[in-house]
């Protein structure tokens, strides 16, 4: 049975997960950035997180070159920051804040979380590559904010609204 690109795109949307913008440098130092949805925790000890990097977004490279990525968790409040980094192209960065840490990845301001990561591995997944990286710093906001969720192709609420 052959499954069509599209149901399989739908089927996925039926899990619901959080927005991240994954962030590295060029290298030429400048920042670079996307929305991604495809990030889970993978170990505690020691701790491990990954994410899947589609081989035809124009920022590839930076990505599986650099030895380090920063994880920017959103929170329901940053639907704008997502379709920003959704988009290709160096404006994205314009008048955005963020500060670096000590791999000069850029952390975004106003996120759940950050996790900056040095990569420990990059592994074949078909039209992706896997890239794992071990967590060496964090940082997340205690307030109470909610986190951006993406469900069925749409912003959602936690209640599914």
């Amino acid at each position: 049975m052959s499954i069509e690109k599209t149901d399989f795109r739908q089927t996925l949307g039926c899990f619901a997960t959080g927005i991240t913008v994954i962030t590295t440098v060029d290298d030429d130092g400048g920042p670079v950035g996307l929305t991604a949805n495809s990030f889970t925790s993978l170990s505690l000890d020691p701790p491990m997180v990954l994410f899947c990097l589609d081989r035809n977004i124009q920022s590839f490279e930076a990505f599986h070159d650099n030895r380090h990525f920063a994880v920017n968790i959103l929170s329901a409040g940053q639907k704008d920051v997502s379709s920003r980094f959704a988009q290709s192209g160096a404006e994205k960065w314009s008048g955005v804040e963020f500060e670096t840490w000590e791999t000069g990845c850029p952390i975004l301001e106003g996120c759940l979380a950050n996790l900056e990561c040095d990569i420990e591995s990059i592994h074949e997944g078909g039209d992706h590559v896997i890239i794992i990286g071990e967590v060496k710093r964090i940082a997340r906001a205690d307030d109470g904010s909610a986190p951006l969720i993406y469900f069925r192709g749409s912003y959602a609420g936690l209640n599914g609204g």
